[in-house]
């Protein structure tokens, strides 16, 4: 046998320590991180089920809830930065779920309800700047304020979306809630981009840095819908090749990746991107665009890894010293939208109890908009000269209503809106 295929075998020294079982915490810790996740998969699909069973909890909610219990919260068998370097997979199944969401949306119901198309845009504002104008309040220096209520003005729409898959819920609020949260996170998106831009501005004189900001947002918006558009039209092109065949969704899968490397290159707006290519290409192909809940069975492994990564990075650090802070947040937040939907709600021809469902459903807060904005999990650091006391008010917040949030869109849902079909 030759020499190089031989394995050494080296004594262990005395009283070196044997490296510690995988079913105990060090040795969970010690792991390979391949196998970590797969482990946290199985537990989330099993937790998950559980809780939906017997207390009809949304699975979004189990699949946190495994991720918070293995991250910093509890266990400690993953840290936040460690995932980083499965962003990109992450990123992907994002995409996945915006793609998924674009071809929801229809953009033509905003042309023909102009109050519905005013109630999209002032609940956006309006939550926005509740959060700004109440943190500012409470001694949060202005531009961090603005950036906190950038981030809470988005709805999750990977959360929203996902547990109206799971309710199967189909009607006027269930369009409503999925158009602003796409809404309200593309504006975020975009906002936190020129945000960055201003916070780590060098120069001298407010009229440079606005205009800066002005042309970034400019490019940032313009290149993410033409970039959307053109992977739209390829679709159109190159989906009959494949129509009727398991290779569908495999295209829509490479069509995201595309769409969503493209923009990280050229540093523009992934979220917008992969909205605006799902609506054109429902408007090109109409019904002949045959789109799977998740993409089919691996974005639905995606997604459950999505939603164990969003629960790793959950944080209790502060929260006996910034509850009041975390309470404002959550609560502007909330006066924000009732007040933007409620305010509207008859002229764009919605039942007050169809508004009060609405504003229960855009309760899920995420750190998505953030995610997207930022190159790395550690997206906080950077945010350079930002107030450290309400960034980290305001990651609580977003905890505290990413675990919830699944929750109260169910609800309002089933029981205000009555638009799910359960079985």
């Amino acid at each position: 046998m030759a020499n190089d295929t031989l394995i050494p075998v080296v004594a262990s020294a005395p009283g070196a320590s044997s490296p510690a079982p995988l079913w105990t915490l060090d040795g969970l810790r010690a792991a390979d991180p391949v196998l970590g996740l797969a482990l946290l998969m199985l537990v989330a699909i099993l937790l998950a089920e559980a809780l939906h069973r017997t207390w009809r909890i949304p699975r979004t909610c189990g699949h946190m809830l495994t991720g918070a219990v293995a991250g910093p919260v509890m266990l400690r068998i993953f840290q936040g930065l460690e995932l980083d370097p499965w962003k990109p997979l992450i990123d992907l199944a994002i995409g996945a779920l915006l793609f998924e969401l674009g071809t929801r949306l229809r953009p033509r119901w905003l042309l023909d309800n102009r109050w519905l198309a005013l109630s999209v845009l002032l609940q956006a504002a309006l939550a926005g700047l509740f959060v700004t104008l109440a943190l500012g309040w409470l001694g949060a220096p202005w531009l961090t304020a603005v950036v906190a209520g950038t981030v809470a003005a988005s709805t999750s729409p990977v959360i929203v979306l996902a547990v109206s898959h799971e309710a199967r819920a189909r009607g006027q609020v269930t369009e409503r809630m999925l158009m602003m949260s796409a809404f309200n996170a593309v504006v975020a998106v975009v906002g936190l981009k020129v945000l960055r831009i201003v916070l780590a501005s060098d120069s001298g004189t407010p009229a440079e840095e606005f205009t800066r900001a002005s042309i970034s947002a400019l490019r940032v918006i313009s290149g993410s819908f033409l970039l959307g558009v053109a992977c739209g039209f390829v679709m159109d092109r190159v989906s009959p090749l494949v129509r009727g065949t398991p290779a569908m969704p495999v295209l829509q899968i490479a069509l995201v990746i595309i769409a969503s490397m493209l923009a990280a290159q050229w540093t523009l707006s992934p979220l917008l991107a992969l909205l605006v290519a799902g609506m054109t290409a429902r408007a090109r192909m109409q019904h002949a665009l045959t789109v799977e809940p998740h993409l089919g069975s691996a974005g639905a492994v995606l997604n459950v890894l999505l939603f164990i990564c969003l629960g790793l990075l959950f944080t209790l650090d502060g929260l006996a010293r910034l509850w009041p802070w975390v309470l404002v947040i959550v609560l502007a937040r909330l006066a924000g939208t009732a007040a933007a939907v409620a305010g509207l709600a008859k002229l764009s021809g919605l039942g007050l109890r169809q508004a009060a469902a609405l504003t229960l459903a855009l309760q899920p807060m995420s750190s998505l908009a953030v995610l997207l904005a930022a190159d790395t999990f550690g997206w906080s650091s950077q945010l350079p000269g930002a107030h450290t006391h309400t960034i980290q008010a305001l990651l609580l917040a977003t905890t505290l209503m990413q675990v919830t949030g699944p929750i109260w869109t169910q609800l309002s849902l089933r029981h205000l809106a009555r638009e799910t079909n359960e079985n």
